[in-house]
């Protein structure tokens, strides 16, 4: 167990807020802190009121940089995933093999220590609700990551945001609702079952990313609202869409205040950590504060968020940190602040900024950070960016990056070039010779999920949808078709083997076979399952990625699985019909 720090640290604290805030600290409780991490999903930093952005209301979230503090040049990843892995590890992203958000290229690699484990060894109880997004397998997934309890999906997005097919603790479930307010509601639930000792709560949330789907009475308070805040016609700004992702955002403001008004019923909130960001810039081109760059860009627009921390009597209030900070700062701070005093077996990139946060004239290096992705980087310091083509910027007098100042600034340029081109060297030595395949029967897990996502398509096989996450396999035709995942079963044993199929009436009586490392299992589909594709009722505009099905549980049987390394297939032996069937997932459940 990871000892906590001796009570002069709180005490310190107590007397800086004594001398700063206006309630004095109280001390009936234990001095370990309760944390709750709020990350929204593809909104920017201008998607919030307390931006200055008339276009919405989010006075719930608003009102956690009011009680507390906003760090104004807050930095994340490009993209969904790599965010993600900064924020458990304190280490940027490419460091534990993050680099990409999609087949195995999302996973976090397992010699990587998270901030879940850190507070799980401390005696906290921890829980994740919502979108993991770095890895489903074990010993991959959030439960073998410090999370005691998680309820949500380990993919990049999902095809429908009401009652979708989730899971609980390694059980498939179905959600309940909206899933933003059903991971809310289930967080909630966790809150008042461990209310009397420590808890830490994540609550990755999967939206405004699309599909843009929210609820009939948040849709309806925008949809014919006027904004007033929308970018120049030559900007191309989809206003439907924008109008789409305020109607989620306000969504997710009303479940922050949900979890707000918990913490206050149980007397909570002063005893509690809470944080506020998003994973990266927004999801279309719309009102961000001027800046250049959307989500996938590593310019300001797409890497710049918000970042609330709100602790009542113990930090300040109301105050605005102007210093650089980025999510690689989120697992130091935190240890940090809950008095915890781990052994870190991999030197961190991010600091601790509880100096920024407590002391007046704080002692702060300058530093900086960096911005990565599709090949990409770009360099923050405290006044410039030098973007991904070595084009340098004044931030301070240029924020929207309108200017090129290398030819003005050479030295500085020249110097910031030297630094992106060391970082991203040592980056590509790190990812260089990592080879992952897809982790199959660790001893610790009941279940085993092997989706299409993961999988490779042969011959006339085809996905539903050009973006893997919530994709499924069609257009299976042929006995010389195929499907296939690149395993590694970590431990020997037998297992029950279930596929998530649909198949018409006319097309039944195809005989499949699933091959794994020398040993088999055949089946024949017998019992039709012909669902509709669904998804689009919902949708608020058009969408990119794959409509979706309810997929049914067809027993294949049990197979032995050696351990070691193979090639997982799924192929057709006989086929009456047209076709066999379409194809979601394999789940495996171990059986000895």
């Amino acid at each position: 167990m990871v000892p906590l720090r001796k009570p002069f640290f709180f005490l310190f604290l107590s007397l800086l807020c004594c001398m700063g805030c206006q309630k004095p600290v109280q001390q009936e409780r234990s001095a370990a802190p309760n944390v709750v991490i709020f990350l929204s999903d593809d909104q920017g930093w201008g998607d919030l009121s307390h931006s200055g952005n008339t276009n919405l209301s989010t006075p719930n979230i608003d009102q956690l940089a009011q009680n507390g503090l906003n760090f104004y040049r807050f930095y994340v990843a490009p993209v969904c995933s790599p965010t993600r892995a900064e924020l458990l590890t304190g280490r940027y992203h490419l460091r534990g093999g993050v680099s990409g958000t999609s087949a195995g290229a999302e996973r976090l690699d397992l010699d990587e220590t998270t901030f879940a484990e850190l507070f799980q060894q401390a005696g906290y109880a921890t829980g994740a609700f919502g979108k993991w997004h770095n890895g489903t397998q074990h010993p991959y997934h959030p439960n073998a990551r410090g999370f005691d309890y998680f309820y949500g999906f380990c993919s990049g997005h999902w095809g429908d945001y009401f009652s979708p097919p989730l899971e609980e603790n390694g059980k498939m479930v179905q959600g309940e609702g909206y899933v933003v307010d059903d991971f809310t509601t289930k967080a909630i639930e966790f809150i008042e079952n461990n209310r009397e000792s420590p808890f830490l709560v994540y609550l990755p949330y999967n939206t405004p990313h699309s599909p843009m789907q929210v609820p009939d009475q948040w849709w309806e308070k925008v949809e014919t609202r006027e904004l007033e805040m929308v970018l120049p016609e030559d900007r191309n700004e989809d206003l439907p869409f924008t109008k789409a992702a305020l109607a989620m955002c306000e969504n997710i403001d009303w479940n922050v205040g949900r979890v707000m008004d918990k913490l206050k019923e149980l007397d909570l909130e002063e005893h509690t950590i809470v944080i506020y960001l998003s994973d990266n810039g927004p999801n279309s081109f719309r009102w961000n504060g001027d800046m250049k760059g959307r989500k996938g860009a590593t310019d300001e627009g797409g890497v710049r968020s918000p970042f609330f921390i709100q602790w009542p009597g113990r930090i300040p209030q109301g105050k605005t940190i102007t210093e650089i900070a980025g999510a690689i700062d989120l697992l130091p701070t935190l240890v940090d602040l809950a008095g915890l005093e781990p052994s870190f077996p991999k030197p961190l990139d991010g600091k601790s900024l509880l100096p920024l946060m407590v002391e007046d004239n704080p002692s702060w290096e300058e530093r900086m950070i960096f911005s990565h992705w599709n090949g990409n980087t770009s360099v923050r310091t405290q006044q410039y960016r030098l973007d991904k083509e070595d084009q340098l910027y004044d931030m301070v007098n240029d924020p929207g990056q309108t200017t090129d100042i290398a030819g003005e600034y050479p030295e500085i340029a020249q110097q910031l070039v030297q630094a992106k081109t060391s970082w991203d060297q040592e980056m590509a030595a790190e990812l260089d010779g990592k080879d992952r395949p897809f982790t199959l029967g660790y001893p610790g897990a009941s279940i085993t999920q092997m989706p299409a996502r993961d999988g490779i398509a042969h011959g006339n096989v085809q996905r539903s949808n050009r973006f893997p996450n919530d994709s499924f396999f069609t257009n299976w035709t042929s006995t010389t078709d195929k499907i296939t995942w690149d395993v590694e079963v970590l431990e020997a044993g037998e297992f029950e083997v279930q596929l998530y199929y649909t198949c018409s009436e006319q097309n039944l009586g195809s005989r499949i076979q699933l091959a794994v490392g020398g040993n088999q299992v055949q089946a024949r589909v017998l019992e039709a399952h012909d669902p509709p594709i669904r998804g689009m009722k919902n949708d608020r505009v058009e969408r990119m990625e794959s409509y979706v099905k309810d997929f049914k549980p067809m027993n294949l049987g049990r197979i032995k699985l050696n351990k070691g390394r193979s090639e997982m297939v799924l192929k057709a032996l006989e086929i009456p019909g047209d076709q066999v069937m379409d194809v979601r997932l394999l789940l495996f459940k171990r059986m000895n």
